[in-house]
């Protein structure tokens, strides 16, 4: 389903609907009369071009067309879906919501982003208040599907649902991520006034912690796994805060069944633990949050290089279950993965850091040749030496050797030629990385040819 959608302000929020509609197939129209407008839906869409196809294994759908307009009354005539996303200034919004009226379609749906004002409040003075919803999503719009749906029309309700769903969101009924997060972050304040804890603190029990668990499991499903509810039940005291006027937690094992599409037992264990290392994985590659240790870690961890008369150590690692196919077998796409590692491990005991790439030359990969010769399951660990074939001029050939418990699993050859980044052609590397690739080939010379160094497929060598 698609069509024209008017988004009325273009902030934070209102930026990122448009992203979301616009790559999602639909025409966007936005009025704003603030003059850093194109400049910020230019900014907010370009990031999102980057990230939301990140989300999925399928194509978007082609992107619609966006138009930025003089008058609300020319930006929702003909609209199917108008969002307001204005400051939460009940004068302001109930005097655009007139004047939206007045000029869009009575089926339009006319949907408000407030997240402090009630329905009620925003259809007072409205010409028509059946056509008003409330539709509040979190930030990044553009990514995260939350979007919590209020209508007072059952129909107009189940179209916004199939339009919300359409764009990749998962509608909700109600408030309940606003009225969690205030709840939380009232209960942060009464932490810091009390001095238990400091802001960072809590920062960092929510970043390590409960918000990765979170991402996947709500604080019901995972007081159900293993022995929340115990731990739970022999915590807090129910007499003082958090669990003043609530429930006791004592009551937590019977909120907690699980529904009948859930795993149960060792399984919901096992997905658990397969999602939360999806997460911590993809927040280690931007080293943030969570990953941010996890990225240090792996940092400290680097090998430390022998001399240039041995093969270089450039990997050393263990199979993670996203790597791993419906066989258990690593697939053939993180063989590569980790050649292309090890390659770039090599890149940087020859000097070229983020400080040469800054610089304007980098090395592109010009052939590979990758032999499989036995597997690699889940959890092995594995290493990857790599030898210097050829490191003449412009020409980086690189021989790598995967080995599981000392058997050769694996092997990789690529040819690699240094280019400038500002030409992107051929040039030869600075020296310091050429002196340091000319030495390393000479000792790698004096080193036996591994066996099946430049042979192509079906050839009998």
């Amino acid at each position: 389903m698609t069509g024209t959608a008017a988004i009325i302000g273009s902030g934070v929020v209102g930026s990122g609907w448009a992203a979301r509609f616009l790559l999602g197939g639909w025409h966007v129209r936005v009025f704003d009369p603030d003059p850093g407008t194109e400049a910020r839906l230019s900014d907010t869409i370009a990031r999102a071009r980057i990230s939301l196809p990140g989300l999925y294994d399928t194509p978007l759908p082609p992107p619609g067309r966006l138009s930025l307009h003089d008058t609300i009354a020319e930006t929702v005539a003909g609209a199917d879906w108008i969002q307001e996303s204005l400051p939460e200034r009940l004068d302001l919004k109930r005097k655009v919501f007139q004047t939206i009226q007045a000029a869009c379609p009575p089926e339009a749906i006319l949907a408000s982003s407030s997240a402090g004002l009630t329905l009620d409040a925003l259809h007072g003075c409205a010409t028509r208040p059946a056509q008003i919803c409330s539709i509040r999503p979190c930030d990044p719009v553009y990514l995260l599907p939350l979007a919590e749906l209020t209508c007072p029309d059952p129909a107009m309700e189940a179209r916004a649902h199939a339009v919300l769903t359409g764009l990749g969101m998962s509608p909700l009924g109600g408030s309940i991520a606003q009225e969690l997060q205030a709840a939380l972050l009232r209960r942060a304040l009464d932490l810091v006034h009390a001095g238990t804890a400091t802001p960072d603190q809590i920062d960092e029990a929510l970043r390590l912690g409960l918000a990765p668990l979170w991402s996947q499991s709500g604080p019901f499903a995972t007081a159900g796994m293993g022995a929340g509810p115990a731990r739970f039940a022999v915590g807090p005291d129910p007499a003082s805060p958090p669990w003043t006027d609530s429930p006791s937690p004592a009551d937590i094992p019977a909120l907690t069944r699980a529904p009948n599409d859930t795993p149960s037992g060792a399984s919901a264990l096992t997905a658990r633990d397969a999602a939360l290392v999806g997460v911590l994985r993809a927040l280690k590659a931007e080293a943030v949050g969570a990953g941010a240790g996890l990225a240090a870690t792996d940092r400290a961890r680097v090998p430390a290089q022998g001399a240039d008369t041995a093969p270089l150590l450039t990997a050393a690692r263990t199979v993670p279950r996203d790597w791993a196919d419906y066989n258990g077998h690593m697939t053939e796409a993180r063989y590569l993965h980790a050649f292309g590692n090890a390659t770039d491990r090599f890149m940087e005991i020859l000097g070229v850091d983020a400080a040469y790439l800054a610089s304007g030359g980098s090395f592109f990969t010009a052939e590979t040749h990758i032999r499989h010769l036995a597997e690699l399951r889940i959890g092995a660990a594995f290493e990857i030496r790599t030898t210097c074939l050829d490191g003449a001029g412009k020409r980086m050939h690189l021989w790598h050797e995967m080995r599981c418990d000392g058997v050769l699993v694996a092997t990789g050859e690529h040819m690699l030629i240094h280019v400038s980044l500002e030409t992107r052609r051929p040039a030869p590397p600075a020296p310091p990385v050429s002196e340091a690739l000319a030495r390393i080939a000479r000792a790698h010379a004096r080193l036996a040819t591994g066996p099946g160094v430049g042979r192509a497929i079906g050839d009998p060598r």
